[in-house]
């Protein structure tokens, strides 16, 4: 209750903030000592609701339905601290918590600079009344009781001293068929227990805790990253709109660009820390799967690259006539940003992608759905209806352009390239709105062209002179740089064994931007060392490609069934199953591997076991990590001795794999809202799998299905007759694979398994680390280029 007074009167600051930032604008000199005072008291207000949602979950304080649905005893602190974030109304709260302390920051930011501040904040105030109202008690309310809506609560979670209270009776219920209890909590059941002497957290002594997929390390540090990125997307938003609020272009570009250099670094490391989260814990052996709710992060990264681009040309152009090239683009990325940034909000927290994406969170009902899409559509209305207002007045101001061979070209080039991958991701996330859905291998083949432009555009672009360049000078000077890239060019794919053509000019367009980049940040290294942080940035950017073009292009990636005790060689490397283990105090089981080359040894430890949340059997792989490579082990399937029939298979989405005479191809899941949004409250739910079947030249659609009724898991099997099969589905893994046993419908395959054997996916990722070290060293270097354009930003 305390929590939602406090966001009740937050929300009543907010909106005297922006009022009186915009009385303030208008000439009343007393009004901005208010809305300073206004947009503190508001901020503290946050601050003081998060910890008071921090001080319940931490402290176990079950009769809050959000502690009660994400938390639980058995947490340790790292993640029950992170369950502030681990539903949708803590992820609200902790935009809104980023959003406010970013904002502090800016006000004091912008009071150095004339009359900048009302006109910025009076739009900023304006985002944060929006998040305001997505956490009151009318939405998204963290601080909802656990007893608003009735709930049934396992007699695990339920006090056993007070089973016997008499007020309890008419709430209990029993399942027979899965033999399971449950108390019915709800008002009435509150009313009875208050009246009784008692209270909820006196009653509900345990929660249900976080989905197993979240107990990994990252879950404490990417969710607050990604949002701090998403947070810090307002501030150019906020100096676009202040420009036209003001009809001037000629202070905001300077003023904003440290902003946007720091919130698209930001953006891009939690988006990367998400990947590396991916890779660490699905077992599908990648970091990017081109997931609708990954690809609603990227798109507002790939705009702000873009807006850092045309920034440093309007900067650059600028003179007394002329507010500088491709300020109306400018203006127009920097709305798009934050515009798209709302926009991913819509499609993770509306429900929409609740068939496509294995990240979206379920559909929160109408009232919910409704009002993010009016938070979306007021600031695109805002921004863009801002914009065409101003138009006339923008094309008079602006400069004209120059030759083809010019540094403002090739940037402005560069920045159309990163708005085409923009484009196409967004058309690709955006089509299971419309029903459809796309296939990895579109964004691929797509994207792989613009990199090769990119890198050469990056190299070449720091050949060019501003305005224009001479065709003889550009060669001459291009010359040692393009030598040198050839070599490393072939050294690389000889060492690698490259072959296919697009990925060589991949590695052709890298090498050159990492030579010339390389290059000249030596250069300045040893002498303006404040110009570094361009040149860092796109370094990061060529190595992170070669990573790429390393882990994905070359990888090599094969299914391993290893007998315990005999060894199996592959990729060059011998793999020895030595045995199971239980981890310490974990109902938890390590298979042990010991993988051997050259004399060395090494021991993967993949990681199997059933969940108590879900009662699914999860999976964790192992990484060995190397120099130049990563070996990844993911567990796939355990057999003690006993019989098998038939073989197993993982099918990738879309890759067909043939087996007695039939080919099958997994094609997509059949997981509906409705099912979602059951498996979110432990309900009974069913996922179905959806195979085609191709034999005898007939094509043969089909379907099996994982069930989980009364907390009880099962896999449906599916008769092929014409075939004489029988396809048993065994396991479902959301990022893209299903295991299946294919035998004979007559079972004449049976065969007797006398040893312990366990199932593998082994992959080796050539230079996979080249993509970790590649984001850092970009990050690093976005950091750098800010500290020095904040300089820059306070000259007058």
């Amino acid at each position: 209750m305390a929590g939602s007074i406090v966001l009740s009167l937050a929300l009543f600051f907010s909106i005297a903030s922006m009022v009186t930032y915009v009385l303030a604008y208008r000439g009343k000199e007393k009004s901005l000592s208010y809305a300073r005072l206004s947009y503190h008291v508001m901020s503290m207000m946050i601050i003081v609701a998060s910890t008071i949602l921090w001080y319940y979950i931490l402290n176990h304080q079950y009769q809050y339905k959000y502690v009660y649905s994400y938390s639980s005893n058995e947490l340790s602190f790292g993640f029950l601290f992170s369950t502030f974030w681990g539903g949708q109304e803590g992820s609200f709260m902790l935009w809104l918590l980023f959003t406010s302390i970013v904002g502090i920051v800016l006000q004091s930011y912008t009071s150095k600079l004339g009359d900048l501040e009302p006109r910025v904040m009076m739009v900023y105030t304006l985002a944060t009344t929006f998040l305001l109202i997505m956490v009151s008690p009318l939405f998204k309310n963290p601080f909802e009781m656990l007893w608003a809506e009735p709930i049934f609560i396992s007699l695990k979670d339920i006090n056993p001293a007070m089973l016997n209270l008499p007020v309890l009776q008419s709430f209990a219920f029993a399942d027979p068929a899965s033999n399971e209890n449950f108390v019915k909590v709800s008002a009435e059941l509150n009313n009875a227990l208050n009246a009784a002497g008692y209270s909820i957290n006196q009653l509900v002594i345990d929660g249900k805790g976080l989905n197993p997929q979240l107990l990994n390390f990252w879950m404490q540090i990417h969710p607050p990253i990604l949002f701090l990125g998403f947070s810090m997307a307002t501030v150019p938003f906020a100096f676009a709109v202040a420009a036209l609020i003001k009809n001037d272009y000629r202070n905001w570009i300077r003023q904003s660009f440290p902003w946007v250099l720091a919130g698209t670094g930001i953006l891009g490391l939690g988006i990367m820390l998400g990947g590396y989260w991916a890779y660490e814990m699905l077992g599908w052996g990648g970091y990017w799967a081109w997931d609708p709710v990954e690809n609603s992060s990227l798109v507002p990264w790939l705009v702000g690259a873009a807006a850092i681009h045309t920034m440093i040309v309007q900067k650059k152009t600028q003179n007394d006539q002329s507010v500088g090239k491709f300020a109306k683009t400018n203006l127009i990325l920097c709305i798009m940003i934050y515009v798209l940034v709302l926009y991913s909000t819509f499609l993770t927290r509306s429900g929409v992608l609740g068939d496509a994406s294995v990240h979206s969170f379920v559909d929160p009902g109408q009232l919910v759905y409704a009002f993010l899409v009016l938070f979306i559509s007021t600031f695109t209305i805002l921004g863009f209806g801002m914009l065409l207002y101003r138009w006339g007045s923008l094309t008079s101001l602006t400069s004209k352009e120059d030759g083809l061979l010019s540094r403002d070209f090739a940037l402005f080039t560069g920045s159309a390239v990163l708005m085409a991958s923009a484009i196409i991701v967004l058309v690709g996330t955006s089509a299971p709105l419309l029903g459809k859905a796309v296939d990895t291998v579109f964004y691929n083949e797509m994207h792989v062209p613009l990199a090769i432009i990119i890198g050469l555009l990056n190299g070449l672009s720091l050949y060019l002179k501003w305005k224009d360049t001479k065709k003889e000078d550009l060669i001459k000077k291009i010359f040692p740089s393009a030598a040198a890239t050839l070599v490393l060019t072939i050294l690389i794919a000889v060492i690698a064994g490259l072959t296919d053509i697009m990925l060589l000019l991949l590695v052709l367009s890298a090498s050159f931007a990492l030579v010339v980049n390389a290059q000249i940040a030596y250069q300045i290294i040893r002498g303006n060392k404040k110009m570094l942080g361009a040149y860092v940035a796109h370094i990061g950017i060529a190595i992170f490609i070669l990573g790429v073009v390393g882990s994905a292009g070359l990888s090599q990636e094969a299914p391993l069934t290893l007998v315990k005790g005999k060894p199996v060689k592959h990729f060059g490397y011998e793999f020895t199953f030595t045995g199971v283990k239980q981890l310490p105090n974990e109902n938890k089981y390590a298979f042990h591997i010991d993988i051997t080359k050259d004399g060395k040894t090494y021991n993967a430890a993949p990681i199997m076991y059933i969940s108590d949340f879900n009662n699914g059997l999860m999976r964790e792989p192992d990484i060995l990590s190397m120099i130049s490579k990563d070996i990844y082990i993911s567990p796939m399937g355990y057999e003690e001795p006993g019989a098998t029939t038939g073989a197993n298979l993982q099918l990738q989405k879309g890759t067909p794999q043939e087996i007695e005479g039939v080919k099958l191809t997994f094609n997509d899941f059949n997981f509906g809202p409705e099912a979602r949004t059951a498996m979110q409250d432990g309900k009974d739910f069913e996922i179905g799998v959806n195979l085609t079947a191709e034999y005898a030249g007939k094509k043969e659609g089909v379907i099996v299905a994982l069930k989980n009724k009364n907390k009880q898991t099962t896999f449906t099997s599916f008769d092929l007759k014409d075939a004489d099969v029988k396809i048993q589905l065994l396991n479902l893994n959301p990022a893209g694979s299903v295991e299946v046993n294919v035998a004979k419908l007559d079972g004449q395959q049976t065969e007797p398994v006398k040893e312990e054997v366990l199932s593998v996916n082994a992959s080796i990722k050539p230079f996979i680390s080249f993509v970790w070290i590649g984001v850092l060293v970009t990050v690093i270097g976005f950091f750098i280029a800010m500290f020095r354009r904040l300089k820059e930003a306070y000259r007058q």
